[in-house]
């Protein structure tokens, strides 16, 4: 039977090296591979209903690609909280980039993916498109790469704030679209609401941004992507250096958390 941990080493060839064990341990136990394969299920499938069964004028790559990128957005950031909470497991002279590096570039790859998957069912759907079904094409592409790597750095952040890892998954939700729903809900706050994932996430996948809205994109980034992550790793470095580092460097999943 495979056991759920992963084994982390402090200096596996240098940086490239450290960042290719990172993305090895991404689909080193059973969950992961399950939550990797979930999450580009849900993309494809929801591709392949929109357009199959949705209305002509609906099948433009834009809302396909809202549909299919903000559904895998929902799944892509568990996996950066469980590489995450590798760290927490880590020898002390482990360095966190490595891991960072490989979150971010899973999450790139999931977001192709969903660009992939969009652009192939809008190609082959069996009856007729919108108009102009590949408008703002160039432009949703990249937003969906960077919707995925946003939503997966929230996750690392999130995992390395929150030691439970069902209640860091739980966050990833909750937490941006609870703020989101917040803000607009009171009229002093709704300017800070476009400054929420789930705001810019609108911009990106409809294709029309403005540098108003690619500069409200840059500020989430700071603020939800590196921000997080900044904060989290200060933490773990105070508890690792309180002595709260398991001895043998293994990491283990937590089942729940996929």
């Amino acid at each position: 039977m495979e056991k759920n941990t992963v084994h982390i080493d402090e200096q596996p060839g240098g940086f490239g090296g450290a960042t290719f064990d990172a993305l090895r341990r991404s689909v080193g136990t059973r969950p992961r591979r399950w939550l990797i394969t979930i999450t580009l299920l849900l993309g494809l499938l929801a591709a392949v209903a929109m357009a199959t069964a949705g209305q002509s004028e609906d099948r433009t790559f834009a809302t396909l690609s809202d549909m299919v990128q903000s559904l895998m957005s929902v799944t892509v950031p568990f996996l950066g909280v469980l590489l995450a909470h590798d760290l927490r497991r880590a020898p002390r002279t482990t360095r966190p980039a490595p891991t960072l590096l490989a979150a971010t570039l899973l999450a790139a790859a999931v977001g192709l993916f969903g660009v992939l998957v969009c652009a192939a069912a809008l190609a082959l759907a069996p009856s007729g498109t919108a108009p102009t079904p590949w408008r703002h094409a160039a432009t949703i592409a990249l937003g969906g790469v960077l919707v995925q790597i946003v939503a997966q750095l929230v996750g690392t952040g999130l995992g390395l704030l929150l030691r439970p890892a069902v209640l860091a998954c739980l966050a990833t939700i909750v937490l941006p679209l609870g703020l989101w729903a917040v803000l607009g809900g009171i009229d002093v706050l709704q300017p800070a609401q476009a400054f929420t994932p789930y705001a810019t996430v609108r911009n990106l996948l409809s294709g029309r941004m403005s540098a108003a809205n690619w500069a409200q994109w840059l500020v989430v980034l700071l603020i939800w992507g590196v921000g997080l992550n900044i904060v989290g790793l200060a933490r773990l470095k105070r508890r690792k250096l309180d002595g709260e580092t398991t001895p043998d460097g293994t990491a283990h999943d937590p089942a729940p958390a996929v």
